[in-house]
């Protein structure tokens, strides 16, 4: 029988021959590919954020601030976050309130490893739309080598690599809408989108550009989907107006936004514009092979790359960090759409591109991995712990839960689940009890110095140094 193993059973001399006993073989289902991808996808995504947590290995601020907020959500308490300034309410910061759905999750498991799964399992559930509708629309091997992909797509694992943040959510809230538009379910596309003015202040512009799509698709085919469209256009656009002037203001203590000088810093959007070349070049040549610019679905990216190439901060100019994971679900599913379109070109050899681009994405996307995150999963040091770390995480449990510590970025996620942390010279008037400095570069020669610098009014007293970290306790 086609598809099985078969097996004949023979008995003891004599016997007749034992019946033919089929066994099927264990093949996964064409609609399981998105799950058992997406499953992979997090063990890896997991693996490479804890395993830098647990080496101490973070790289900034961001997943320490964003457990401040989550821990007091949790505690029902004013999300204050500690580290941006004593007292800070984390919306007069950015517009995240999505952020609290995992308090819950957070009070039975407080840990910043609870935010760093809750990440890998949002960005891992984002491959499930992606790969689901292009093996709807190009077939299963095509769409599982476009889901493969987009796992694997820099701007994720960039996003994986650099700690915790709120743009989790957006991923799979953007996978979603635009699987539903390619799928022509116009309503579900809009309903997928509004949530995105929750995420973060400047989603709303997107969550408004997807409903531009839905409109351009749906105005022929089904036009009773446009006023729905149309409101949710203006609903995004106002929200976003409304976040950035109104509401974070009224949290801020300064009564603004800080974030303004950012855009404004620098003479003209044509600064780094080398830069800015190279970024929009990976966002669309290694990930579509430039095809995706056939596809309306790129207006969903547009919000996004203008508001980075508008600022003046380099910092959002390039490939690094998480500022590009939001569009790679918007260039992997416009390359799909644009897939789809080609085939029906009357030039063949449009056709022929667009019929081998899916194989070409993965292979790129797998090559360029030996130089992402995912290859340090390859290399032994990446499951070890070494002396160094563990000393430094033993001194730093000799802290008392409840203290209040300055610090630096090492030992910051190691304590805001049990202490209140600030970050290094802006306690704002504060004097915290302890200090707590990854040294291990030799930044600080003197830490008491550092200490009479930053607190002259107090004096402190050294508490024990290892693994290059120095922890200092306030004299009474």
């Amino acid at each position: 029988m086609p598809g099985t193993d078969v097996l004949t059973a023979r008995g003891d001399a004599g016997d007749a021959p034992a019946p033919v006993v089929a066994r099927p073989r264990l093949r996964p289902r064409p609609q399981h590919d998105p799950y058992l991808l997406a499953g992979a996808l997090f063990a890896g995504y997991a693996l490479i954020s804890v395993l830098r947590w647990y080496r101490l290995g973070n790289k900034s601020w961001d997943l320490g601030i964003f457990e401040q907020a989550i821990r007091a959500y949790a505690h029902f308490q004013t999300p204050v976050a500690d580290l941006k300034g004593p007292g800070t309410h984390i919306l007069g910061d950015h517009f995240s309130p999505v952020t609290a759905l995992l308090a819950p999750l957070y009070r039975i498991f407080p840990s910043p490893v609870t935010l760093l799964l809750a990440q890998a399992a949002l960005f891992a559930l984002s491959a499930v739309p992606v790969t689901r509708v292009a093996a709807r629309l190009l077939g299963r091997r095509r769409g599982l080598a476009i889901g493969v992909a987009y796992g694997l797509s820099w701007g994720i694992q960039r996003a994986v690599d650099f700690d915790f943040h709120e743009i989790a959510f957006a991923v799979p809230l953007i996978a979603f809408s635009l699987e539903a538009v390619l799928r022509e379910r116009w309503k579900a596309a809009l309903w997928w989108a509004l949530p995105l003015v929750f995420v973060k202040e400047d989603l709303g512009l997107t969550c408004a550009a997807l409903a531009v799509v839905v409109a351009l698709r749906a105005r022929r085919s089904d036009p009773r989907v446009l006023p729905g469209a149309i409101a949710l256009i203006a609903f995004g656009a106002v929200a976003a107006l409304l976040t950035f002037t109104v509401v974070i203001p009224a949290f801020n203590t300064t009564g603004g936004y800080d974030y303004w000088s950012k855009v404004s810093e620098g003479p003209t959007p044509l600064d780094g514009l080398d830069t800015k070349l190279r970024t929009l070049g990976w966002l669309l040549i290694p990930t579509t092979g430039l095809l995706a610019l056939r596809s309306p679905l790129l207006i969903v990216a547009l919000p996004t790359i203008g508001w980075r190439f508008v600022s003046g901060d380099s910092h959002y100019w390039g490939t690094d960090w998480h500022y590009s994971a939001v569009l790679m679900p918007v260039v992997t599913l416009a390359l799909v759409d644009a897939i789809d379109r080609s085939r029906r070109s009357a030039r063949p050899w449009l056709r022929s591109y667009a019929a081998q681009l899916p194989l070409a994405v993965a292979a790129a996307a797998l090559a360029l991995s030996t130089t992402l995150p995912m290859a340090t999963l390859t290399e032994a040091a990446t499951y070890r712990e070494g002396p160094g770390p563990a000393a430094a995480k033993e001194l730093l449990k000799s802290i008392p839960d409840g203290a209040s510590v300055e610090a630096n970025i090492g030992p910051i996620s190691q304590l805001t689940a049990r202490c209140r942390v600030f970050w290094i010279g802006n306690t704002r008037g504060e004097t915290p009890e302890f200090i707590a400095l990854d040294n291990s570069r030799g930044k600080y020669k003197d830490p008491l110095q550092t200490a009479r610098g930053l607190h002259p009014d107090a004096t402190y007293e050294p508490a024990g140094s290892a693994g290059g970290y120095v922890l200092l306790r306030r004299s009474l």
